[in-house]
């Protein structure tokens, strides 16, 4: 391939983020907001606007190899590369940061959760719009000793003339109910903070020991954006594939999926495709998984089904009868990033031996449920949040920052461990103590500066 001869696109901030999703995206708005020179880079574009947002074809345009990218062992990982980031087809779930983050790592998220779930008006949806089927499921698991509550969400039903909800909101949110990243980087924008998309970053640039910035690909051009502070926010695969090729061998070294899988059964009834996903849930630490309501969007449930089965995939007619219990799996962190770009995600034992009692418990609540035993299976594993590539603990101190001064990560890849649950709010809250972090610094440092010239 021949090198273009343009000359390369220089920038120049005090800070550059590299991704917009829920990461890159808070800390990006908050430290515009506290006056700082932002430059926000991100791999993809804005599809919002786009007549194929969340449709099929848009899921196939905007995702990873077109969402065929499979580890090693065959797990379906799912990588939107979008302004948004994984916000544009995650469930609109809003798990608070799990209590052992503090506990045992000293991470405290409370403040920046709690100022969180206050602005975006985090609540379960009203009982009238969780679903019939759903609610069903959960009955099924109360009834069973199991403390199935509603799921808090990132959704406002008000905001909307029409609350469209259903499996097909995984593909991007058409009706505007959900809340994405992309909103927080359009007030960013809006305040100072300059964002450039189709912005491939290849490695950071550092000099005496300190990060300066970064480098890659602008569309066809190179480009070189120089800062005093640089922030990876590319995801648990993007960031550690960064840091990689910057001289990190140990950067993508294990990681954790919280590792999905669905089990399915129909039913003479409503099934659940209808209605919002993962409307109710139920989970156990000690047991390292969590339930929830959620099947596939309706196209992609032949595909799911088919990689089981083909006899799987011929109910596809009765989809809107099928019932669904999704196991996320509380992972434990192994294989990781191999050096040809692929990724290898194996299963431990204890890892096996949690999915089987996910499945069997699945299994009796679906058949006290409604549905057919003789229909009962259980989809292929799919990786559903890559992350713990770059851990806390391992790569990084309790401020995010790595060996190398200036140099930060703020997304999942700084997980010490898998989460085994919805990621979303933790990350924002990573992002928020990372914002106070650097600009009390900052703050110090030019207190100190002041004090020398006077």
């Amino acid at each position: 391939m021949r090198r273009s001869t343009v000359n390369p696109v220089s920038f120049r901030a005090d800070v550059v983020v590299v991704g917009s999703g829920p990461g890159g995206a808070t800390l990006t708005r908050e430290l515009a907001r506290a006056g700082k020179k932002v430059l926000l880079l991100e791999r993809g574009t804005d599809q919002r606007r786009r007549a194929y947002y969340g449709t099929y074809l848009g899921a196939l345009l905007y995702t990873d190899r077109g969402s065929l990218l499979f580890s090693e062992e065959g797990l379906n990982i799912i990588r939107p590369l979008m302004l948004g980031g994984a916000t544009s087809m995650f469930c609109g779930c809003a798990a608070v940061p799990p209590p052992w983050l503090k506990a045992k790592y000293g991470i405290d998220l409370d403040d920046e959760t709690a100022e969180t779930i206050d602005e975006l008006d985090i609540q379960p949806l009203p009982e009238e719009l969780r679903g019939r089927a759903s609610t069903r499921i959960a009955q099924i698991g109360i009834s069973m000793g199991q403390d199935w509550r509603p799921m808090p969400v990132f959704k406002r039903p008000g905001r909307v003339q029409q609350f469209d909800c259903g499996a097909k909101c995984m593909l991007g949110c058409r009706c505007g109910a959900k809340w994405n990243a992309a909103e927080f980087v359009d007030e960013a924008t809006t305040i100072g903070a300059e964002l450039r998309t189709s912005a491939r970053v290849e490695r950071v640039l550092i000099e005496d020991g300190h990060a300066v910035g970064v480098e890659g690909r602008l569309g066809r051009r190179r480009f070189e954006a120089r800062a005093d502070t640089v922030v990876l926010s590319a995801g648990g695969i993007g960031t550690a594939s960064i840091l990689r090729a910057s001289g990190w061998k140990e950067a993508g070294d294990g990681i954790a999926m919280d590792t999905t899988a669905i089990v399915y059964g129909f039913t003479n009834e409503e099934g659940t495709g209808g209605e919002p996903p993962m409307s109710w849930f139920w989970e156990d630490p000690e047991r390292g998984y969590m339930l929830s309501a959620l099947i596939d969007p309706w196209l992609l449930y032949p595909l799911m089904a088919g990689l089981k089965s083909v006899r799987h995939s011929l109910r596809w007619p009765s989809w809107n009868r099928a019932l669904g219990v999704m196991i996320k799996l509380k992972d434990e962190v192994s294989g990781g990033l191999l050096t040809d770009g692929k990724i290898s995600k194996p299963l431990t034992e204890t890892d096996g031996l949690k999915l089987t009692a996910a499945e069997q418990l699945s299994r009796r609540i679906l058949v006290q449920a409604g549905a057919d035993p003789e229909t009962i299976f259980t989809t292929p594993l799919r990786g559903t949040h890559p992350s713990a590539t770059v851990r806390i603990g391992h790569l990084l101190d309790l401020n995010l920052q790595t060996e190398i001064k200036g140099l930060y990560a703020c997304d999942a890849s700084t997980f010490p461990e898998a989460l085994g649950q919805p990621t979303v709010l933790t990350i924002i809250g990573l992002a928020k103590r990372l914002a106070k972090h650097l600009i009390g610094a900052d703050s110090i440092h030019e207190k100190r500066h002041a004090s020398r010239q006077a």
